[in-house]
C-alpha cells in the first residue's frame, strides 16, 4: 500500500484522568465525585470533577509564570491544530540545545512533540511520581525560540526537570512558546502528524486540561 492510499488514523497521545493517578506532588491530584445517582433514587447521573489545571495533559500559558500573563483562552487554536512533528530521543537523559541540534528538524518545524525514556516509562504502567523524568534544560527553550518553535510537547508532567528553577519554563512562556505537558507517546513513530490539541476553554487560567490526538493522513508529508 502507498501512502497516498493509507487511511486517517488516530493517535490519543493524552493521559486517562482518574482518581489516583500520577500527578506533580503537590498536586490535589484527581476526583471525580457523583452528586447525583440513579442507583439512590435521583432521575440522573451527575459527577463533579475535582482537579487542578495542570493534572494530566494540559497545556501551559504565560500567566502560569508572569504576573499579567494571558491565560489559556487566549492562546490562538492555529498554534494548537496543525502539522507537528514527534522525534525519538530514547537515550536522553536530558534534552538540552546539543540533543535538539542532532536531531536536525526542517526548518517550517514550528511544533515538536518529544519523545523520550518517560513514555516507556507510561506504559510500563509505573504507578508512583518518578522525579528522574526527561525533560529541558534553559538552553534548550533558548534553542526552541531561536529556531521558531511555537508549541513544544514533552512526555512527563513537566517540560523543566524536576531540580531546576522555573527558567525553562519562564524562556518558553514570555517568548509566547505553548508548553504541552503530560503526553503519552508510547508506541508513537517518528515523524510527521497532525496535532489536535483542545484544550478546555477555561476563562482566565494558568493551564488547561486538553484532549490531545496525533492525526496521519494520506499525505503525511506536512
Amino acid at each position: 500500500m502507498s501512502q497516498e492510499d493509507k487511511p486517517d488514523h488516530l493517535i490519543d497521545i493524552s493521559l486517562p484522568l482518574f482518581g489516583g493517578m500520577i500527578t506533580w506532588p503537590d498536586s490535589t491530584g484527581c476526583r471525580l465525585l457523583p452528586v447525583r445517582q440513579i442507583e439512590k433514587g435521583d432521575c440522573v447521573n451527575v459527577s463533579r470533577l475535582d482537579c487542578d489545571v495542570h493534572t494530566g495533559t494540559h497545556i501551559d500559558a504565560p500567566k502560569h509564570h508572569f504576573r499579567g500573563g494571558h491565560s489559556v483562552d487566549h492562546i490562538p487554536l492555529d498554534t494548537l491544530v496543525g502539522p507537528v512533528l514527534v522525534c525519538h530521543l530514547p537515550d536522553a537523559r536530558m534534552v538540552s540545545s546539543k540533543e535538539l541540534a542532532a536531531l536536525a528538524l526542517p526548518q517550517d518545524t514550528r511544533r515538536l512533540l518529544l519523545r523520550t525514556s518517560n513514555s516507556e516509562r507510561w506504559a510500563k504502567g509505573e504507578s508512583g511520581f518518578f522525579p528522574d523524568y526527561v525533560a529541558l534544560t534553559a538552553d534548550a527553550a533558548r534553542w526552541l525560540i531561536d529556531h521558531e518553535v511555537r508549541l513544544i510537547g514533552m512526555d512527563y508532567l513537566s517540560v523543566q526537570r524536576y531540580d531546576d528553577g522555573p527558567l525553562t519554563h519562564q524562556i518558553l512562556l514570555e517568548a509566547g512558546v505553548v508548553i504541552l505537558e503530560g503526553l503519552n507517546l508510547a508506541g508513537v513513530s517518528p515523524g510527521h502528524y497532525e496535532l489536535l490539541c483542545l484544550p478546555l476553554n477555561l476563562v482566565g487560567a494558568e493551564a488547561a486540561p486538553a484532549r490531545t490526538i496525533l492525526r496521519t493522513w494520506k499525505n503525511s508529508k506536512i
